[in-house]
């Protein structure tokens, strides 16, 4: 028999293939195929009545705000500025889409939102949380248009901590609808305005607070299935790292995460993102794989959270993705971060678990309004506290239910998710069937005899067979036995 050839997939997909795909996986997972008519027509009726231009709000026109999302987006929760204090330090301006403008607790447009809890995004289309005419017209944060939104305004020291917030409801305008790319390369340039250049400086305090503190963020490059530019009649299949901007944007929705937690925890009243710790069976694991794999286990420095008495958070900062050995013990240190939830609470009565260990404090999910059904509520719930007024009731007896609709929600977004890159691994792989591929293993289940490998090219990340005696961080050849694109399925064997 003659030897298999190393070989590379082809590069692209055709887009009939994906959406057939799509089809079967949003029909297996009851993935809502549009809105109904009445749903429609009553978000069309509110985009249109705009009643929040009469409601008194403030008008915040002046302050300066642009939006920092991927290409293409038109559901734009979140609207940057900064600006520096006269005696020291930063104010960051923080304007997020105000949904609660348009949406009638318990009327047809909510009950829709809380069949879909979330939005789910696929290689061929969205299938939004709220309907386009708000989540992509009147409620998103467009550019050059008046929109109501929830200001933050938070003043920071010179070492980016929080000194004193405030939150309001507003108008304001974006300036401009940027891209984390735009950001980049105007810093580079030299051509960026006053804000970027303090978002770049912000974030990074902020990045160094939350090394301060024991929290992480674990950079394992994302897989990521796209339309071939100019061609939109094919799809594509690769890894791709955040942008650093990625990083100081994130550090803000942070900041706005943890200040909304302060707010409710201080009031007694609220609705937690939460995640357990690393347990000791976890970090003993990675402990052992570090050592295996000539990776020196770094000691811990002072911090309240998820680095206390562990060094993993030293660890994760120390691995490069790029290297198999980097790439194998981050994804075992994934594990480490898995079984967020939320917790709700009223009267003053603290859930066991409020902390997100990855945070390494309490936060909440304020943000992404348009994208997520629990910040509405939450936000709601922010803002009566900040101005002292009662909790309405909707948003208190909301707090109850969100949880279990929540874990729901987000469950069909993992499947779906995984589902998605199934099919597009499949898809590219279905052609060489009998050929080999240079991997790198990033895991290894030794009872079932299997490894978890990732593939140089194309960005597939699976299961192999006969993985015995493969080490995370070897560098080896899998051979490709099947690929189904129908059941989403791939059969690789270590050789």
């Amino acid at each position: 028999m003659p030897t298999p050839r190393v070989a590379v997939a082809p590069a692209v997909i055709r887009a009939a293939e994906v959406r057939r795909g799509m089809e079967r996986v949003r029909a297996e997972l009851d993935v809502p195929d549009g809105f109904p008519g009445k749903v429609l027509d009553a978000a069309e009726s509110v985009a249109n009545a705009a009643v929040w231009r009469s409601d008194g709000r403030p008008d915040r026109r002046d302050v300066e705000l642009v939006t920092i999302d991927p290409p293409g987006s038109r559901d734009l929760d979140q609207a940057f500025g900064a600006e520096r204090r006269p005696g020291g330090g930063f104010r960051v301006w923080y304007a997020i889409a105000d949904v609660a403008a348009f949406v009638e607790p318990g009327g047809v447009i909510d009950a829709e939102c809380h069949r879909r809890g979330v939005t789910l995004y696929g290689p061929d289309r969205r299938d939004p949380l709220h309907p386009p005419s708000l989540g992509e017209g009147a409620a998103s944060l467009l550019p050059d248009d008046d929109r109501p939104a929830l200001l933050w305004c938070i003043d920071l020291d010179g070492a980016g901590a929080p000194e004193v917030t405030r939150l309001e409801r507003a108008v304001v305008r974006s300036r401009a609808q940027l891209t984390y790319r735009d950001v980049v390369d105007q810093l580079d340039a030299g051509s960026a305005s006053e804000a970027l250049v303090l978002l770049r400086g912000i974030g990074r305090l902020r990045q160094a607070a939350e090394v301060a503190r024991g929290g992480v963020s674990l950079p394992l490059p994302d897989q990521v299935v796209e339309p071939v530019e100019p061609r939109r009649d094919q799809y594509r299949l690769r890894y791709e790292s955040p942008l650093v901007s990625e990083g100081w944007n994130a550090q803000i929705s942070l900041l706005a995460g943890t200040e909304a937690a302060r707010i409710m925890v201080d009031g007694g009243t609220g609705l937690l993102r939460t995640l357990a710790p690393p347990d000791e069976r976890t970090l003993a694991r990675l402990r052992r794989s570090a050592t295996a794999l000539g990776v020196a286990w770094p000691a811990a420095t002072a911090g309240t959270g998820t680095g206390t008495r562990t060094g993993y958070p030293e660890l994760v900062r120390s691995l490069d993705p790029a290297t198999p050995v980097g790439a194998a013990l981050l994804v075992q240190a994934s594990r480490a971060l898995r079984g967020a939830g939320y917790a709700a609470f009223t009267g003053g009565v603290l859930p066991e678990r409020h902390v997100h260990a990855a945070v390494a404090a309490p936060y909440a999910h304020v943000t992404a309004p348009l994208r997520r059904l629990c910040d509405r509520a939450a936000n709601e719930v922010t803002l009566a506290l900040v101005s002292g007024d009662d909790v309405p009731e909707w948003a208190a007896a909301e707090l109850m239910l969100l949880p279990d609709v929540m874990a729901t929600a987000r469950a069909r977004e993992g499947d779906y998710s995984r589902a998605v890159l199934d099919l597009a691994e499949a898809l590219v792989l279905r052609s060489s069937v009998g050929e080999r591929f240079a991997a790198a293993v990033v895991d290894v289940d030794e009872d079932r005899e299997r490894a978890q490998v990732q593939l140089r090219d194309p960005a597939v990340v699976a299961q192999a067979r006969d993985g015995r005696g493969s080490r995370p961080g070897d560098e080896v050849e899998v051979v490709l036995r099947a690929a189904d694109p129908v059941a989403r399925r791939i059969d690789l064997e270590v050789v």
